[in-house]
């Protein structure tokens, strides 16, 4: 097991539970799919070396966030990347549990975002570990953090 914590503004680091062969399966979060297309060699070799343990996951929701950022000139490699990667669609008890996590959070005075509770409602729904450079996003109980080598 590894341990890291978030960085400050300008320092980006993945939080850190397990390495990815002490995981069964890992869900991709929207920064580190936009990190890889993006070029980052660090994040490229982590996600090819999940894919030879598993197929990379992302929710159907970060599909939506990485094509609404993209230029038109990246819509091939885009492309070509996401339908690499098995996608988690959003069903019934997925929404009800993102409904859920917002709510409770609500009482308490906290605000979740509607994709990071769904994104947060996914990892628990499926039992996945969340590769993500903002773990602060996602202060849920019981949600898994995947490791990477780039997080040091």
């Amino acid at each position: 097991m590894w341990s890291a914590t978030c960085g400050g503004f300008g320092q980006r680091r993945i939080v850190v539970c397990a390495a990815p062969s002490a995981v069964d399966s890992i869900l991709l979060d929207t920064d580190v799919l936009i990190w890889y297309l993006r070029g980052r060699e660090p994040i490229k070799a982590w996600v090819h070396e999940v894919g030879s343990l598993d197929v990379p996951r992302c929710s159907a929701l970060s599909v939506t966030e990485v094509v609404a950022g993209m230029r038109p000139r990246e819509e091939p490699t885009t492309r070509e990347f996401l339908e690499s990667l098995a996608v988690v669609d959003v069903d019934r008890e997925i929404a009800w549990l993102a409904g859920e996590l917002i709510q409770d959070h609500g009482r308490r005075g906290l605000i979740l975002d509607f994709v990071d509770a769904t994104i947060a409602a996914t990892c628990l729904r499926h039992d996945l570990a969340l590769a993500t450079y903002n773990a602060r996003h996602y202060p849920i109980r019981g949600l898994r953090f995947a490791h990477g080598p780039f997080s040091g």
